[in-house]
């Protein structure tokens, strides 16, 4: 019997690394819809997973998340209580509104909703609400900055660092043109030339 429980377990673990093949970043929403995640529109969400709790988390419309980002939607410390409470559990739902990016290695902890149009850091650890229009980061996310600026500094730092003769067709962005690979030649060999003098 332990054997054949072996062999179904390998197999559900096949099926369902074969299923999330199917999906790339653009698409993943429609696969993390399947385990129980409220995804929205226009998403591009590398993670495979949301967690051992995916129901519980909600991601709104035209959200980015990196690679790496970890859902953490159950506290894990009621292990200590359980000598006196044996079933103790916590669990907390995870809300990401409209319009935000998530970095890289990002973790988020249970109860907490990210406000729309906002930013959070590479390697942030998410322990309380992120107000709207915010950028946070650090361990704990800390508010950093004035997104107004920020998106000031982008503009200014790509009006240099464009390539001149990048293509893109109307309603379509860097990501999403037909040029994409063309465009990001051009824009290795321009960033190459701009930066020739600190790369050495």
């Amino acid at each position: 019997m332990a054997v054949i429980g072996i062999i179904r377990d390998l197999f559900r673990r096949v099926s369902t690394s074969l299923e999330k093949r199917k999906y790339n970043p653009n698409t993943r929403a429609e696969y993390l819809r399947k385990s129980g995640a409220q995804v929205g529109d226009g998403c591009y969400i590398i993670p495979t997973d949301l967690g051992a709790e995916p129901y519980l988390v909600k991601i709104g419309n035209h959200v980015a998340i990196a690679g790496g980002v970890q859902f953490v939607t159950h506290d894990g410390a009621t292990w200590v209580f359980r000598d006196t409470v044996p079933d103790c559990q916590v669990f907390g739902p995870i809300v990401i509104e409209d319009n935000c990016i998530l970095g890289q290695n990002v973790v988020l902890f249970p109860n907490i909703t990210i406000g729309h149009n906002s930013v959070v850091g590479a390697g942030s650890v998410v322990i309380t609400d992120v107000p709207p229009n915010s950028i946070v980061m650090g361990n704990p996310a800390r508010p950093f900055g004035s997104l107004e600026k920020y998106r000031e500094k982008c503009l200014d730092r790509w009006a240099q660092q464009r390539p001149p003769d990048v293509i893109i067709e109307p309603g379509a962005t860097w990501w999403t043109t037909k040029n994409f690979a063309e465009n990001r030649a051009k824009l290795r060999a321009h960033l190459r030339k701009l930066f020739k003098e600190q790369l050495g």
